[in-house]
């Protein structure tokens, strides 16, 4: 069952700690937890707007926010699968841009969800099954071939040496203008190499 009581909060960000910020309400801080690019996205002291999710436990009430309706929605039909629960499905939005995952899951491409998103085969396999025919509703604008490439690119970033892990957050951060698959190669070793 989705909750819909709190979906949507504005207000001033207080804090912002590895996967979670304080946005100040009215007076009341809501802890929210969040993907490290939104919390790289927001700062300290200044306006924030998140679409929310509240999931509610037994012995914990816990608000997970999103930048966009298309990561919520998408955070909603993840954690519907028997299995993967909110902090999962916070991770896997948090390893690729929503709609590279979105594109992939629509194409049925189970070796891109594992390879970039780092979910096992057996789970992407039921991401795909399970969702397939819902993300057609999400208004993305499609992405021909770019997965495969995203894939290429990761795997020439762990022909390299580099893991990953690392690999992937290095992708999540190139800019969306670069876009040949040698380009994105090139940012991605200046981004490892900055660190």
């Amino acid at each position: 069952m989705i909750i819909t009581m709190i979906a949507h909060l504005e207000g001033t960000v207080l804090s912002k700690h590895k996967g979670v910020l304080v946005l100040s309400v009215g007076g009341v801080g809501y802890r929210v937890f969040c993907t490290e690019q939104t919390l790289n996205e927001l700062r300290e002291h200044e306006e924030a707007s998140l679409h929310t999710h509240l999931a509610v436990r037994e012995d914990a009430m816990d608000l997970f926010g999103f930048r966009s309706a298309e990561e919520l929605e998408l955070f909603q039909l993840l954690i519907g699968i028997s299995g993967i629960g909110p902090r999962s499905a916070l991770g896997i939005i948090g390893l690729e841009r929503v709609e590279k995952l979105v594109s992939a899951i629509a194409k049925g491409d189970v070796g891109y969800l594992t390879k970039v998103s780092g979910v096992g085969k057996k789970s992407a396999e039921k991401i795909v099954l399970e969702l397939r025919d819902k993300v057609g509703r999400l208004s993305f604008e499609e992405h021909v071939g770019t997965h495969r490439d995203e894939e290429d690119v990761l795997e020439a970033l762990k022909a390299l040496g580099y893991r990953a892990d690392e690999a992937r957050e290095a992708l999540h951060r190139i800019p969306d203008d670069i876009a040949d698959p040698g380009a994105r190669v090139k940012e991605a070793l200046r981004l490892l190499t900055r660190g």
